[in-house]
């Protein structure tokens, strides 16, 4: 049996510095550790639960077979911070039929991001 201690994706992107400028920047998240030097250097950050490393550089473009799925408190509040940071909105948020309120954004490489809001009523969150 594995026994798993923690995880992290692991984010080879074409520009390192354009892709740490947006995850640390844009969507704010916090660094965990960085590593190495130069500009293809790692950056791990906190990623709720879990970790995002962004080091390394890809000699390919991106593909939809990754896709980052963000819980937020408020997708709302970070549709308008994401606008205003200039982050290109692929879809404003939605109620989705299951009930999760869900904005979908892209990384400068194009990966899909969902950011995704649990609505208090939700059984994701409460469940009788």
């Amino acid at each position: 049996m594995v026994h798993v201690l923690s995880s992290r994706v692991l984010l080879r992107p074409s520009d390192p510095e354009r892709s740490r400028a947006f995850y640390g920047g844009a969507l704010g998240l916090e660094i965990y550790r960085e590593f190495g030097t130069g500009p293809e250097r790692g950056t791990v950050y906190f990623l709720g639960g879990g970790f995002l490393e962004v080091s390394g550089r890809a000699a390919d473009p991106a593909t939809d077979t990754l896709q980052l799925w963000l819980q937020v408190a408020d997708v709302a509040a970070a549709h308008e911070e994401l606008r205003a940071q200039g982050v290109q909105v692929l879809r404003p948020p939605v109620r989705e039929p299951w009930g999760l309120i869900e904005m979908w954004i892209a990384d400068p490489d194009g990966h899909l991001i969902v950011l995704t809001q649990v609505p208090a009523d939700h059984p994701l969150r409460y469940r009788p």
